[in-house]
C-alpha cells in the first residue's frame, strides 16, 4: 500500500514540474530563448567537450541557467501576486533572484570559455 502511495505522489509531482515547465515556457520570454540557446548549444557540448567530464561541465552549466531562471520567475511572479504596487522588499527580492541569473550565465561563459579555449 505504502508503495502505491509513493508512486502516486511521484507521478503527481512528475505532473506539478511538467505543470511548471509549461507555465514558464508560457509566460517567460527568458525562459523561452534560454531554452532554445540550450537546445542549440546542448549538442555542441557533445560535440566540443573532449571527455565526459568536459561535456557534464558544459552541459551543467546550461541547465544552471535555466535552473536560477526558473526559480527567478517564480520569485516574481509570487512577488506579482502579493502586489503590484512598489515596494523596496519587493524590488529586492526581484533584483536578487536577477542576480542568480546573471551569476548562473557568468559561471556558463566561464565554463565554456575554460573548457574550449586553447592552452
Amino acid at each position: 500500500m505504502n508503495q502505491q502511495i509513493g508512486l502516486i505522489r511521484l507521478i503527481k509531482a512528475f505532473g506539478y514540474s511538467l505543470a511548471g515547465l509549461k507555465a514558464a515556457w508560457i509566460n517567460e520570454a527568458a525562459f523561452r530563448l534560454e531554452v532554445l540557446s540550450s537546445i542549440v548549444l546542448i549538442p555542441l557540448a557533445f560535440w566540443l567537450g573532449n571527455s565526459g567530464i568536459e561535456q557534464a561541465l558544459l552541459i551543467g552549466s546550461l541547465l544552471l541557467v535555466l535552473f536560477a531562471e526558473l526559480l527567478n520567475s517564480a520569485i516574481e511572479a509570487l512577488a506579482d501576486c502579493i502586489s503590484q504596487e512598489p515596494h523596496p522588499l519587493i524590488k529586492r527580492a526581484k533584483d536578487i533572484g536577477s542576480a542568480a541569473v546573471f551569476i548562473a550565465m557568468c559561471y556558463t561563459v566561464l565554463v565554456w570559455g575554460l573548457v574550449l579555449w586553447p592552452f
